[in-house]
């Protein structure tokens, strides 16, 4: 596996992105850029789906795009190579984790570095080991930040913090992380897979358009004013209150029992 690969598994209702490239951190090369993003496209499109996954294989979680390889061939790209690219492959990938109405959860052990940070921070819930490391090293390879760094990063932790990690270079570990507000959980190594699990479990049984459409409410609302904000709310409870699942919710709630949402 000279390029890596991403593995896609379908596992009922759920489904599991592995990245797997442990020899190299699961840093991810082209194809596995293009395989995550159409994984997460498809993804998008599946009524059957109702949480989304995404993990490393190994000890790391993600040690970003691999620039090395991609700067390894003897002719020199095309002027404005980055700017005709980039935004199809690393940052499709940004955008679709956080657009996609499904929950997304990152399990993180070990490095999350520059995209691979970037895609934790932009997962709905992110659990990482409290001795993970989220690092940003942009400036400290002699470029600025892609892929959302400076978008995620002071909406999550405020643009001081954002500084620090950004033009300091700061490693943030999985505990600090969590007090930070960065990321949703930090728990001992040993734990992650369970955390992870009771939460996709969580969510998977929640009622999946009601879920999505919130998460849409809540994108929409860090762009405009409270009034835009309501309206897209409005808008969204229109099409919420249609569902089955809403229907199931009200009848739970008349009958004092737990609701059985269905995601439909």
């Amino acid at each position: 596996m000279v390029d890596g690969t991403v593995t896609v598994q379908r596992d009922g209702e759920l489904l599991r992105v592995t990245l797997e490239r442990p020899d190299r951190r699961n840093s991810l090369s082209h194809p596995m850029i293009d395989t995550l993003t159409g994984a997460l496209t498809d993804a998008a499109a599946d009524d059957g789906l109702r949480a989304v996954h995404i993990r490393g294989s190994g000890a790391d979680f993600c040690a970003g795009a691999d620039w090395v390889a991609t700067n390894t061939t003897q002719h020199r790209p095309r002027t404005g190579d980055l700017v005709r690219r980039i935004p199809h492959t690393a940052h499709r990938v940004i955008e679709l984790v956080h657009s996609i109405q499904l929950p997304v959860v990152c399990s993180v052990r070990g490095w999350a570095v520059g995209l691979g940070c970037n895609l934790a921070l932009a997962a709905d819930f992110t659990v990482a080991a409290d001795d993970a490391v989220f690092w940003e090293p942009f400036v400290a390879r002699g470029f600025s930040p892609d892929s959302g760094a400076t978008w995620l990063l002071p909406r999550l932790v405020g643009v001081a913090r954002a500084r620090r990690m950004l033009l300091l270079g700061e490693k943030v570990s999985g505990a600090d992380a969590e007090e930070w507000g960065l990321i949703h959980r930090a728990v001992a190594a040993a734990d992650v897979d369970a955390a992870t699990e009771d939460l996709l479990t969580r969510l998977a049984a929640g009622p999946t358009v009601a879920l999505g459409l919130t998460k849409q409410a809540l994108n929409h609302a860090q762009q405009g004013s409270l009034p835009q904000a309501m309206s897209q709310e409005l808008y969204n409870l229109e099409l919420s209150c249609r569902t089955t699942d809403f229907k199931e919710g009200l009848a739970a709630f008349q009958q004092r029992r737990a609701p059985d949402f269905k995601g439909r």
